[in-house]
């Protein structure tokens, strides 16, 4: 009896860069009809080979076989043809369409398209596999998880038995997160091969049914998920013992640093994105910000750093550490007239290299970022800027063939490095953080976390916005949770539960904020 072939087999998949070998050698196989999780830390080559598998790339040498055949995919016209389709962080929707035109955009065919049989095909799909998508929802009237849903139908529109999904939960509620994942195994019931990409182990364990792991370019190896532990995958992709436990040490001395009082902000289509929101933030402590994507983290940073305009009424007061009487008002100020104040606050930005870093400069440069208009030469000392970024580079295990070398050429995990390195060598008296581990992998992450949290520990201030709810409930004190530009209450993380801030993330109860400090 001959064995079915797998749905995918990579073998002796290589592919590089200039110098740089992103893929070296890789051989291993996906079943049909599996879930199929693919780890590995930065750089370690898993965006190369899935896209590769989905005509972004083409390999240097080494062939792919799809159901036992091999085959040659220069496009994703190519891929499509083949049944595999790749769903990206960032969605390739028109916002004016509906679900059922952006469906139907793109399809070979007649010019006109018969809309109402498209619909129904679609209806067809979402009832199959459990989605709830509306086919004449306007993408612009969806939240982030119907445009991921419509992400998927598609895909599956087009008859794709192949899936590859990039960091899928990255952005969606714990809620939307299991909805998500009941929809992956009735596709897998089906016979569908999904590729998952991820950082988040715990989902890993929960979803998948096979791990592989690739480190620094290289197969590692592929086990049974029921068969391994967190602990175990993270060693084989890091190569050593890592430790994933999140310190969280007990406020001591809490003394007011910042305190905001009903601040609202417009964005530049003049809608408001934040809507009143007050709270407090005390040296030595952690705030959490919890939210679903475009709740108004972002500008909420902005407005205290001063990057952004605030509306009447706003209020945000520094309390300078030592002189807590002298109360210096922020409302209006620019970033330079904030370090004028004497106020040293630091912010990483979501955006690394269009408001964090400069991406054509190296790090020496972009350390005297910060410290620029305090030179009184006219030539710039770079003595100190070099021995900070010597500093950084030692400490956080940053990748970059010298010190002088453009920051943007380095991976995402070294950039966020540099970033947050710098950020903190400014002794701040508050850190502000935003998304700091996005798209990092597990090593990494640990190393930022370990570093907020010593921060935390020095009597820094820090307000740390993430995405991963298990994290933020395992080194925040308190979490400021927004819902739609509102605050939905700040309560005591060491209280409250996942479910119950996936809840508040997508439903303002109360109007208003309660804390349950």
């Amino acid at each position: 009896m001959s064995q079915t072939p797998a749905a995918i087999e990579f073998k002796n998949i290589t592919k590089a860069f200039g110098s740089v070998l992103a893929n070296n050698n890789i051989s291993f196989e996906i079943k049909r009809g599996e879930i199929m999780s693919l780890l590995g830390e930065n750089g370690s080559g898993k965006t190369t080979l899935m896209n590769m598998l989905a005509g972004i790339y083409y390999p240097d040498s080494g062939d792919i076989f799809i159901n036992g055949k091999p085959v040659s995919i220069k496009s994703p016209k190519d891929a499509y043809a083949l049944g595999i389709g790749m769903i990206h962080q960032h969605f390739k929707l028109i916002d004016v369409f509906t679900a059922t035109e952006n469906v139907v955009l793109g399809l070979p065919g007649r010019l006109k398209i018969d809309l109402k049989t498209s619909r129904e095909k679609i209806v067809e799909i979402c009832d199959r596999y459990g989605f709830e998508l509306n086919p004449d929802q306007k993408v612009y009237d969806m939240n982030v998880s119907q445009k991921q849903t419509l992400e998927i139908v598609k895909l599956l529109y087009r008859n794709a038995d192949i899936l590859i999904l990039d960091e899928p939960t990255a952005v969606l509620t714990p809620q939307e997160t299991q909805k998500l994942f009941s929809v992956i195994r009735n596709m897998r019931d089906d016979g569908k091969s999904i590729i998952i990409i991820t950082h988040k182990l715990h989902e890993v364990m929960e979803v998948s049914d096979r791990v592989a792991i690739l480190r620094k370019g290289e197969y590692v190896d592929t086990v049974e998920t029921k068969d391994t532990t967190e602990i175990s995958l993270t060693e084989m992709m890091v190569g050593r013992k890592v430790d994933l436990n999140i310190l969280r040490y007990d406020v001591v001395n809490p003394v007011k640093r910042i305190e905001v009082k009903n601040l609202s902000v417009k964005n530049s289509e003049g809608r408001r994105v934040l809507d009143d929101i007050s709270f407090e933030l005390y040296g030595g402590e952690i705030l959490g910000i919890a939210g679903i994507s475009g709740s108004g983290q972002k500008e909420l940073l902005e407005a205290v750093a001063g990057l952004h305009k605030t509306e009447s009424g706003s209020v945000v007061e520094f309390y300078p550490p030592g002189r807590e009487n002298e109360v210096k008002n922020l409302i209006g100020k620019t970033p330079k007239e904030i370090r004028n104040y004497g106020i040293t606050l630091s912010f990483v930005p979501e955006d690394r290299l269009g408001m964090g870093l400069v991406g054509s400069m190296g790090m020496p440069e972009n350390m005297m970022l910060k410290t620029y208009n305090e030179e009184n030469g006219f030539f710039l000392n770079l003595k100190n800027p070099i021995k900070d970024a010597e500093k950084i580079k030692t400490a956080l295990e940053v990748a970059t063939p010298s010190l002088n070398t453009p920051v943007r050429t380095l991976s995402g995990g070294n950039i966020q490095k540099v970033l947050v390195g710098r950020e903190i060598s400014n002794v701040p008296a508050v850190l502000m953080t935003a998304y700091a581990v996005r798209g990092l992998d597990i090593n990494t992450s640990y190393l930022i976390y370990d570093l907020i949290t010593e921060q935390k520990r020095k009597g820094v201030a820090v307000i740390f916005v993430g995405e991963d709810l298990d994290v933020l409930l395992a080194i925040s004190d308190r979490i400021l949770v927004l819902c739609g530009g509102k605050s939905s209450g700040i309560v005591d993380a060491r209280a409250v539960t996942k479910e119950k801030l996936g809840l508040m993330m997508t439903t303002n109860s109360n109007g208003g904020e309660q804390d349950d400090r």
